[in-house]
């Protein structure tokens, strides 16, 4: 990636749904050039989809928790992609100290929680892992 990519992805992690017309407005190139550039971020995955940020309060009645995550020796690729592909995982981040990553894991009651800590602790190469169900989000 290049400035202008790097300036291409900030403005559309303000706003996904940006119109490329704007984007190239913004930053003083051609649309064309702005739907090749997205399409190559695209098709090298360093934009892997778009989508929808609610506030916290928007579902309410939705559980959410961390999960810290040791992997076991150098499996973390492997441990990362998946739990990529675990649906009850609505974030991942890699981390440093500790704990090698921190999932955000998202449920719409306690059973299916439950089902999906069960999902994450078997997966291979993860050693050990603590959760923390999240009780109220103030900003």
């Amino acid at each position: 990636m290049d400035d202008i990519d790097r300036q291409l992805v900030a403005l559309l992690r303000k706003d996904a749904r940006t119109p490329v017309a704007t984007l190239a407005t913004k930053l003083g190139l051609a649309r064309g050039t702005i739907t090749s550039r997205l399409r190559k971020l695209e098709d090298e995955q360093v934009i892997v989809g778009y989508t929808v940020r609610l506030r916290p309060d928007a579902e309410p009645d939705q559980l959410r928790a961390w999960m810290w995550v040791l992997v076991d020796g150098n499996q973390t690729r492997a441990v990362i992609a998946s739990l990529l592909g675990e649906p009850g995982v609505a974030a991942l981040h890699d981390t440093n100290g500790r704990w090698d990553l921190l999932a955000e894991l998202r449920a719409d009651n306690m059973t299916e929680l439950s089902r999906v800590l069960e999902r994450v602790r078997l997966t291979k190469g993860i050693a050990n892992t603590e959760t923390s169900i999240l009780l109220a989000t103030y900003r």
